[in-house]
């Protein structure tokens, strides 16, 4: 079915940081025209990569802490789409894209991905 997870402050860490998968964070919020043109094509996109791909959204005027969130991953403008590789951004995109594009895209992130967790050494303390 594919979807595309909200999730908030309280539930960032568990969601983006510590998943094993390629995550791909939306920043956005209701006000933004841009963000609301992106939100069908995240929603059929999340549906051919399912599986694959972990798709997120993070309304970033829904409260502080979220706010706090984007400004951290420098994200500037709405939409802004941050994929994630064991926790670690990788590429950031502002903007929005048509689904063609978007697809390119995530295909070039998922073999960056696989390089990424190849690469990828647990830190042990």
């Amino acid at each position: 079915m594919g979807q595309v997870l909200d999730v908030t402050a309280e539930n960032w860490e568990r969601e983006v940081l510590k998943s094993d998968k390629l995550i791909l964070v939306d920043f956005w919020h209701e006000r933004c025209p841009w963000c609301t043109k992106l939100n069908p094509v995240l929603e059929e996109v999340s549906r051919e990569y399912e599986g694959k791909v972990k798709f997120v959204k993070l309304n970033v005027l829904e409260k502080p802490e979220n706010r706090e969130i984007a400004i951290r991953y420098g994200v500037m403008a709405t939409p802004t789409l941050i994929f994630f590789c064991a926790g670690r951004p990788i590429e950031g995109i502002a903007g929005f894209m048509p689904k063609e594009r978007l697809k390119k895209i995530i295909d070039d992130m998922l073999e960056r991905h696989r390089e990424c967790i190849k690469q990828s050494t647990q830190l042990e303390l």
